[in-house]
């Protein structure tokens, strides 16, 4: 499929041809589902501690008697129900991260991509590239093109004065075509990638 190229002043610069198998794609809603899925999980820091029954440092001895006291027998006072005791089964220290093959994981991005295509929502740019790294120029730039919220993903290195323009604005997110990722394309409305960008993609997913 072809698509058109515009320059950052929103003026066309020819057009490119998207690799079918990559962006024609019907979306799968389900494999976008378990790679976000995915993706949450491994970035969960999984750090949460409680002090459990034998983490708590409290007398072991008998509260109270055994008999005659008038209440119930309990033991020593590091259970859950006394004030000061542990927490009965709560959290550790853990992993939250899962298994999903490598070829599930490429052909959620391959979906990804198509669904911003299917969605009207990809934009072709010929590079993101700023002579100075002026934010209200940028937002000027990105306003002539229709984008409030987006992710731009140029090519192997983000242009250093780009980079500095887009880190203000909210939003926006900038990447280079290798850090590409399911949740960051879906969680944006617009998906704008560079000439190179699609080349890098094209070679990344075949």
């Amino acid at each position: 499929m072809k698509i058109d190229v515009q320059t950052l002043d929103a003026k066309k610069s020819g057009s490119v041809t998207l690799d079918d198998g990559i962006f024609g794609l019907e979306p799968r809603k389900d494999l976008l589902h378990r790679m976000v899925r995915y993706q949450l999980a491994k970035r969960q820091a999984g750090t949460h501690l409680v002090q459990e029954r034998g983490d708590v440092k409290k007398t072991t001895k008998r509260i109270g008697k055994q008999k005659g006291g008038g209440t119930a027998r309990h033991g020593n006072g590091s259970v859950s129900q006394f004030r000061g005791g542990g927490k009965a089964h709560g959290p550790r220290v853990r992993s939250h991260a899962h298994a999903l093959p490598k070829k599930v994981r490429a052909l959620a991005l391959r979906h990804a991509l198509s669904a911003k295509v299917t969605a009207g929502e990809l934009i072709i740019i010929d590079e993101a590239v700023l002579k100075t790294p002026k934010t209200s120029d940028l937002k000027k730039t990105l306003s002539g093109l229709g984008l409030d919220n987006a992710l731009i993903i140029a090519g192997n290195e983000v242009d250093e004065n780009f980079a500095l323009a887009a880190n203000n604005i909210p939003n926006l997110d900038v990447l280079p075509s290798q850090g590409a990722n399911v949740y960051d394309i879906l969680r944006r409305h617009n998906l704008v990638l560079t000439k190179q960008a699609v080349q890098d993609l094209e070679a990344r997913l075949k």
